[in-house]
Order: C-alpha cells, then sequence, then structure tokens
C-alpha cells in the first residue's frame, strides 16, 4: 500500500484545496468552480443532508443523473459524511432501477427532471416495499417535489456535523456490474480502494501538472469516476465534463479547454479522428491518452501517433471489481509490447492459474487473479456471489490471460468467451486483432456459436469503414495466411454498429443471444 496515503476521500479533496484553491476542479459549459469553492459546496451539502435528510454513516444514497456537477458534489459530499453513493446507469429500465434501489437500501435518491416518468413508475413499483425520498437536482421555477438547494450559507454550521471517524476501509459506492444475465451484483468500493487507484494513476502515467481531463464516459462508471475524476482529484486536476458523448462537441471541448489527458474506448479515438472537424482543430495540447475497454488496432494507434505527435499513449485494464486500474501500460515500452495491456500497477499482486488452481509460469494461459487494496469489499448482501468470485484475498476476474517474461500482461479473453471448437480452444481477442488489420474493418467482434458436430463454431461480427467495399469472401482470404484453419470465421454478419455497456466495453452475450434468436426463426 501507498504509505503517504490520505485517510480517506474527504482528507484527499482537502489536500488538494489546501494546495491548489484556486485552480478550476470542475468545468462545464459556462459554469466553473475552483477546488476551494468545491470545498465550500460539499461542506455546504453534507450539512443539508445531515439536517434535512439525516444521512449517517452508512446511509445509501442513489445517484440516477448522467453527467454534472451535481454529481460530483453529491459524492464528495457523502464521502464527507462516511454515506455510501449508489451510482446507478440512466439507461435502465424502471424494474432494474426498483430492484438496485430497494436492494442497497438507498434512502435518498438524487435524479433530474428528464428522468420524472422513470422515477414515478420505480415509485409505484416500490411504493409499499421500500421507502425513500427523491430529490431532482434542477430549479426550475413551479417544479413539484424536492430540488437540489443553493447549500454554500450551510458552511457556518459545520460544526453541527457529528464528526465519526471516516476509517480508509469503510465503503463509499455501490456500484451494480453491467452483467447481462442474472441479478446485477452491487460491487463495494472502499475509501481506500478509490484513494489506491488514484494513487496508482499518478505514479503510472506521471502526467505533466497541471492536468485537465474531458469526462464523456459515464460517471457512473468506474473509468469516468475513479479513472478520471477522483485521479484529478488526487493530483489537483481539473475534470471538464459533457453531459454525454458526441463527437463534434467532443471535439470542440478539447480545443476550448485545452485539454491535456483523455480516457476512453479505442472506438471514440477512431469517431474523433474520422470527423470532419477533426482536421480543421489544433489538438495540440492533449499529452496524454489512456484506453481500455477493448483492444485497439495498430492502425488506429499509428493513426494516434500522427494526429498527436509525441503522445504519452496508456493502455489500460480494470474492472469495477478492482475500483478501475489493475494494470496500466507504463511510459516507455517497446512495440512488440502493444497488445499488452502494460504492467501491474504499483500496489496489486496478480497470479495466472490453470483449472486446478496450479498457478502458472510466464507464457502460460489461465485466469487472471488479483489482489491488492484496490480490490473491493466483496458484493453487497450476496454471500453466493462472493464465495464464487473469491479466492483468499484474491479476486478471480473470469478473464484468460497470460504474463510474459518481462511482467508485461496480455487478455486473451473472457474464460466464458473463449470458443471451444472440437476440443481446440481459441481467443476471440486474437482473432478479433487479426480482424483489425483488414482496411474494411472499423470494429469487429467475435463469438462462438453452437455447431452440431464441434460444439462451436467461429462467428464475427463486424461493422465496415465508411466508403469501402468488402465482402464476407474477402474476409476469409484476407485471414487464411494469417490464422489457423479451425480459428477463422465460419460466419460472417456486417451489422452497423456493436453493442456496448456504458463503459464501452463489447456485449458479446447480447451478440450470442442474437446469433441464437436468428436461429430460432
Amino acid at each position: 500500500m501507498f504509505k503517504d496515503r490520505p485517510a480517506n476521500i474527504y482528507e484527499m479533496l482537502s489536500q488538494s484545496i489546501k494546495a491548489f484553491p484556486d485552480r478550476e476542479a470542475i468545468v462545464m459549459e459556462e459554469f466553473r468552480q475552483t477546488y476551494s469553492q468545491l470545498g465550500d459546496v460539499v461542506d455546504g451539502l453534507a450539512v443539508h443532508f445531515y439536517q434535512k435528510y439525516k444521512i449517517r454513516k452508512g446511509d445509501r444514497v442513489a445517484l440516477l443523473l448522467n453527467n454534472c456537477p451535481e454529481f460530483i458534489h453529491v459524492v464528495l459530499a457523502c464521502a464527507r459524511l462516511g454515506a455510501i453513493v449508489v451510482p446507478l446507469n440512466t439507461r435502465l429500465s424502471h424494474l432494474e432501477l426498483s430492484y438496485m434501489i430497494s436492494h442497497s437500501g438507498s434512502s435518498l435518491i438524487f435524479t433530474e427532471e428528464e428522468k420524472r416518468d422513470v422515477i414515478e413508475k420505480v415509485n409505484e413499483e416500490l411504493a409499499l416495499s421500500h421507502p425513500y425520498e427523491v430529490v431532482f437536482i434542477t430549479n426550475h421555477e413551479g417544479q413539484k417535489g424536492n430540488t437540489f438547494l443553493e447549500f454554500i450559507h450551510l458552511k457556518q454550521e459545520i460544526s453541527l456535523i457529528a464528526r465519526e471517524e471516516i476509517n480508509e476501509t469503510d465503503p463509499l459506492f455501490i456500484m451494480f456490474t453491467s452483467g447481462t444475465t442474472g441479478t446485477p451484483k452491487g460491487a463495494l468500493g472502499s475509501h481506500v480502494g478509490i484513494i489506491s487507484s488514484a494513487l496508482n494513476y499518478k505514479h503510472v502515467i506521471k502526467a505533466s501538472e497541471p492536468v485537465k481531463t474531458l469526462i464523456a464516459v459515464p460517471l457512473f462508471h468506474v473509468t469516468g469516476l475513479i479513472g478520471q475524476l477522483f485521479y484529478m482529484i488526487a493530483i489537483g486536476g481539473t475534470s471538464v465534463l459533457l453531459e454525454r458523448y458526441q463527437t463534434e462537441p467532443f471535439i470542440r471541448t478539447i480545443v476550448k479547454e485545452n485539454i491535456t489527458f483523455l480516457f476512453n474506448v479505442p472506438t471514440i479515438y477512431v469517431m474523433v479522428m474520422s470527423h470532419p472537424i477533426f482536421q480543421e482543430l489544433s489538438v495540440s495540447s492533449v499529452k496524454v491518452i489512456a484506453y481500455g475497454g477493448a483492444p485497439m488496432s495498430y492502425e488506429t494507434i499509428e493513426q494516434l501517433r500522427k494526429h498527436f505527435p509525441g503522445i504519452q499513449l496508456h493502455n489500460a485494464y480494470g474492472a469495477t471489481e478492482t475500483s478501475s486500474p489493475t494494470t496500466i501500460m507504463p511510459v516507455h515500452y517497446d512495440d512488440d509490447k502493444l497488445n499488452s495491456v502494460g504492467k501491474p500497477v504499483p500496489v496489486a499482486e496478480i497470479k495466472v492459474i490453470n483449472e486446478t488452481g496450479e498457478e502458472l509460469s510466464a507464457g502460460e494461459v489461465g485466469e487472471l487473479l488479483i489482489k491488492g487494496p484496490m480490490v473491493i469489499e466483496g458484493y453487497w448482501r450476496n454471500e453466493e456471489a462472493n464465495a464464487k468470485s473469491f479466492e483468499g484475498d484474491y479476486w478471480k476476474s473470469g478473464d484468460m490471460a497470460k504474463v510474459d517474461r518481462d511482467g508485461f500482461v496480455y487478455i486473451m479473453d473472457r474464460k466464458k468467451d473463449m470458443i471451444n471448437r472440437g476440443g481446440e480452444k481459441i481467443f476471440s481477442v486474437e482473432v478479433e486483432n487479426v480482424l483489425y488489420g483488414h482496411e474494411g474493418v472499423l470494429e469487429a467482434a467475435v463469438v462462438g456459436v453452437p455447431d452440431a458436430l464441434f460444439g462451436e463454431q467461429v462467428k464475427a461480427y463486424i461493422v465496415k469503414k465508411e466508403n469501402v467495399n468488402v465482402n464476407e469472401n474477402d474476409i476469409q482470404e484476407f485471414l487464411k495466411s494469417r490464422l489457423a484453419d479451425y480459428k477463422i470465421p465460419k460466419f460472417i454478419e456486417f451489422i452497423k454498429e456493436l453493442p456496448r455497456n456504458p463503459g464501452g466495453k463489447i456485449l458479446k452475450s447480447y451478440l450470442a443471444k442474437l446469433n441464437q434468436n436468428k436461429s430460432r426463426q
């Protein structure tokens, strides 16, 4: 663990307030707030929570919000009180939200006016079984119900808060995993987990300060919340917010705000560099680009190096259960490591095991297990999931990986996504990486589909590049000299876009179901 770490998230914020009081902490369009102003707002809101809503240490507060300053204010005020934040995916149905609100035991929900209809359905669903209050963050005249009040004037009453000690192992968030099957699991993340992750980014990326990041991925996801926001708070950086990702506003905001650090899925960088206005504007302020969630093709990497000369490029790998990063590419590495997700972060321990639990040697593929202070405490009120997902202090990632002799980690596949064709094990990532080398392929996802003879066959879903003619035969011919014959997809389907979760990861389980449904028709 890092020796000189803050005791909790509020102390981490306080250190940046003291060091950089006049530096901007949050920017969104015309809204601009310094660290000193942010501290005042957090203290005032904490008093408001404590007095009006009786929020105490351990109470759960849910957020159904797109990116906005109020999201950050609520999270930090909860950290001030020792309360637990429950970030909710704004795209979920009222039934999914009802389960998460009820299961987490949230007593207070912050949302926005555009979510009023879905909240009313949640109210109907939970009317008798689970009492809670809803607060709308806007202050529109005549709006019904509670609103997000001006609370800076409450700062002088901060002494009214009963100061319970907030330990670093106390939980700060319950973040529901984005699984598409079964009941969602609430990952229970701690203050020390987030602090460790923020410091991991600081020590590995070594970005030149001051740092400004553009957060377009959702704050209810670990990349936005921890990989960007809390990383910025740890180093006194500036978080510039977009409500949601849109390519042209994204590019214009980079230029307007002189953004220095970006962290997104590879697809966003492809869309940015393909947009007509990208060539017209200077993005020379960007010094560091991080990416994760999916492989990045060599072509995209070369394009990034061309358009962002001297760029510091970091692949990163992590999960909700590891409070963001487990591995990050170091500042300097050889190009023969480009398929790697980097080395374990300073406070992580990893091992790769086979099906009998034996630790494997360098170069051998097995399941990746992860240990460290950034790993979650477990799943909220779910002993069955805890029993399945943890082996001692290690979290079982479910990812198939290997580690080379230099300590670089390579993610080969999700354990459940590995294709078994007549006993031959096929890693979908390997096939996808080759597909990305075809000039007509923008995106690709490879899955296993049922087969009466071999058990499974390989199928590729491909998004074509614009203005490029390519067909199934072209793809298979391209692969023949690059892959063993049994790895070449028997089936190829061209689609307009790949399904993704809010964090940008491709939903292969959805593609597998899509194929099954078509087979039945």
